[in-house]
């Protein structure tokens, strides 16, 4: 039987841990077929569901756990715990990382706290948000010519709702942006590692304790009320649930909100469209996540059988990571234009970027919103809005889950 490790595996294609050129890397992966061998920073064998119709199936396939103990290369050692990415294959217990029954009590549990009430409630909170931070942007005269707008803007609005959503003190957000950063790139000492996850889980631990001492409006404070038949989530799955919900519920409204700007920018055609209202904003959110989808790989599934993916097998006991910059482009999919943005194609626009099946990301509602009520306010704000330098030259983090920015230069215009 093949084996991840076995000498007649085929040659793996090694992502780059500085995401240099992520849409070239993301077209080697399709071309490799549905299901490729992958390398992961750090020399981790996994193989990558690269197209759109296998994401699907595998997303809903049982054979596909989130159970670290079924990872073959992880029995046996293979995997240092001070691996950069071992937070994000092994995050703790939460909706996240368990299956069947399991997932599907927690998943009751944390729903009765974010609802979609909930979600929209926080509409007002995002607008004022939104018009403070585009008031505080350098205008004027003796104001820079360039502004960073992922750290003016993009960053912190995603910030400070998800900060005021879980009821986490804003005192603890700068600390958690060196921590988050820590947790998602891909090179972090392995000194560090460790250290960094254990004090995430300490804030979070620290948040949990003092809402259950003085409950609020908040979803921490819902998340432990929650109850289902008497049953409630234990403080260990409160904390993995909040800690996954802050660093998913900030970065993937970074990146869509940057990546939105970017493509309106390289874009012009698209941008008068929408800007005219011959499209709406919607169009474009919905087109950022296809095209430039915020997740450019999530780590990790496991196989607990042989599963053939077209004229491949993801062995027993290998590991499933799901490529959405790679998918989001596939040509089956979306046709022969999936490699062109192009905001006309919504309503066809049926991208899967957000995830599938029962581990569909429960913040989508949040991100869209976000997008959808900063986006419109940035461009009426400053609608001559360009980059301050050519796209070639924007620069992605060593993130190789995220298609994150170091930075978004621009011009605001008048």
């Amino acid at each position: 039987m093949t084996t991840e490790t076995s000498p007649a595996a085929p040659a793996r294609i090694a992502l780059d841990p500085f995401v240099a050129d992520l849409d070239g890397e993301s077209a080697r992966l399709r071309a490799a077929g549905p299901l490729a061998a992958v390398e992961l920073p750090g020399g981790v064998p996994v193989w990558a569901v690269t197209q759109h119709a296998e994401a699907r199936q595998l997303l809903i396939d049982p054979r596909l756990v989130k159970d670290i103990n079924v990872w073959g290369a992880w029995r046996r050692g293979e995997i240092p715990p001070d691996w950069p990415l071992i937070g994000l294959a092994n995050p703790g217990r939460s909706m996240l990382t368990v299956d069947g029954a399991e997932h599907r009590r927690m998943r009751t549990l944390v729903a009765q706290a974010l609802t979609q009430r909930r979600v929209e409630q926080m509409r007002e909170r995002i607008t004022k948000l939104t018009a403070d931070l585009l008031d505080a942007l350098p205008q004027g005269a003796g104001a820079p010519e360039v502004v960073d707008l992922k750290a003016a803007f993009a960053y912190p609005l995603p910030m400070y709702v998800i900060a005021d959503l879980m009821g986490i003190d804003e005192a603890q957000l700068p600390r958690l942006k060196e921590l988050f950063e820590k947790f998602f790139s891909t090179q972090t000492p392995p000194e560090e590692v460790i250290a960094t996850l254990t004090e995430l889980a300490g804030i979070m631990a620290e948040t949990v304790a003092t809402k259950r001492s003085a409950p609020g409006d908040d979803l921490t404070s819902a998340l432990i009320l929650a109850s289902e038949d008497g049953d409630h989530l234990t403080d260990e799955e409160i904390v993995s649930t909040l800690q996954l919900m802050v660093a998913a519920g900030h970065e993937t409204t970074i990146s869509l909100i940057v990546n939105a700007v970017v493509n309106l920018s390289t874009h012009p055609e698209q941008r008068e469209l929408v800007l005219a209202g011959a499209a709406d904003w919607s169009s474009v959110i919905e087109e950022t996540l296809r095209w430039s989808t915020p997740t450019s790989h999530v780590l990790i599934r496991f196989a607990t059988e042989d599963v053939r993916v077209g004229d491949k097998v993801l062995p027993a006991g290998g590991a499933l990571i799901v490529s959405y910059a790679a998918i989001g482009r596939d040509e089956k999919a979306h046709g022969p234009t999936a490699g062109d943005f192009d905001i006309t194609r919504v309503p066809e626009n049926r991208h899967i970027s957000f995830g599938h099946g029962p581990h569909v990301c429960p913040g989508a509602a949040l991100s869209r919103l976000e997008a959808a009520v900063a986006l419109p306010a940035l461009y009426e704000r400053f609608p001559e809005l360009e980059l301050a330098v050519p796209a070639r030259k924007l620069r992605n983090k060593p993130v190789v889950t995220q298609n994150d920015l170091f930075e978004l230069p621009v011009r605001l215009g008048g």
